[in-house]
């Protein structure tokens, strides 16, 4: 089934949606919002399940459902944290500020804990005061999880997953470097993430969800322009269980956690780091690995991060060319005017 909170309070409205994103039904008889069907997932699942069925069958009442009055599935989560599975990522945007790799990173996942009270919605303006900051975006799969105990196996991990979406992980380039020197991680370099229209139940995704990651193309684009294709079921050196038993190592996790996989990155078939779409590769998803690609084979950057004015979109489609979640789309502004 596919679900969507609707801008309402902090919480939203809990619908369930349509297979293909047409129409939507209220869920308040099973549950007023996302979170509090995750606190009783168990009982109200099936419930939500049936609901589901029924719209597509259209024995309940329903209504057009737009991606613009969404807020995100989690208007805000009680935990977001976000892991770097895709290695190749992470190796080429050190590389862009100078940083060495350790060996480490490719056998203990990296992740950090993000601020998840302010999320915005799918078609909510990135709001910034300063273009000098580097404005980046980062398009990312998610899951959410149930109630995850300390200590949890990859097993119990992929047993807790209950949902699937996307995530535009917004970074300012220019502010991590000097943050993460003071040795104490990501903070003001990391504002308000957003999250696709609707999340998905592991069942709608078929054979491209094998209980630990999505392999279908993330499509990215910028100003209107395709930026970045490459499959998120490719090149993730941690799968969702082992990222979500890591984040569970030494703390249980709430009904309701949103654990990212980090910016879905490829390599090229040759090893190497990948190509722009305009020369045939996959592209990128986000724009400092494109710079780093640009230094590492021309000395130096040409892309600019984004502008105020500028457009973003992420979205998923499945096989046969639908979209999946929805789909992201945020225009860059300053914020306050």
């Amino acid at each position: 089934m596919k679900l969507a909170s609707l801008k309402h309070g902090r919480d939203g409205r809990l619908v369930v949606v349509s297979r293909d994103l047409t129409r939507a039904t209220d869920a308040f008889i099973v549950a007023p919002t996302l979170q509090a069907a995750l606190d009783d997932w168990d009982r109200l699942g099936p419930r939500l399940q049936d609901l589901a069925d029924q719209l597509e069958h259209g024995s309940v009442p329903s209504f057009r459902f737009h991606e613009h009055d969404c807020a995100s599935p989690l208007p805000r989560a009680y935990q977001w944290a976000d892991g770097s599975a895709y290695v190749n990522h992470v190796e080429l945007v050190r590389k862009a500020r100078g940083a060495e790799m350790p060996a480490s990173f490719w056998t203990d996942p990296l992740m950090y804990q993000g601020g998840s009270d302010s999320f915005l919605g799918p078609r909510d303006p990135i709001a910034l005061a300063d273009e000098s900051w580097g404005i980046d975006f980062e398009g990312e799969v998610a899951v959410v999880t149930g109630d995850v105990p300390m200590g949890a196996s990859r097993e119990e991990a992929a047993r807790a997953i209950r949902l699937v979406m996307l995530v535009n992980d917004v970074s300012l380039r220019n502010l991590i470097p000097a943050e993460l020197a003071k040795g104490f991680g990501f903070f003001q370099g990391k504002p308000s993430s957003a999250f696709s229209p609707v999340a998905v139940t592991p069942d709608e995704l078929g054979d491209a969800w094998d209980g630990t990651k999505l392999a279908l193309p993330l499509l990215s684009a910028v100003k209107g322009r395709p930026f970045g294709c490459p499959n998120a079921g490719e090149d993730m050196t941690f799968d969702f269980p082992t990222l979500i038993a890591h984040a569970a190592k030494t703390r249980p996790l709430g009904a309701g956690t949103i654990i990212g996989s980090g910016t879905v990155s490829n390599k090229d078939p040759d090893g190497g780091p990948g190509r722009p779409i305009a020369e045939g590769g996959r592209g990128y998803s986000c724009i400092a690995e494109m710079r780093t690609v640009e230094t590492l084979r021309e000395g130096r950057p040409k892309t600019e991060f984004l502008k105020f004015g500028d457009t973003v979109r992420i979205e998923m489609k499945d096989k046969a060319g639908h979209s999946v979640f929805g789909a992201i789309e945020q225009e860059v502004v300053r914020y306050g005017v």
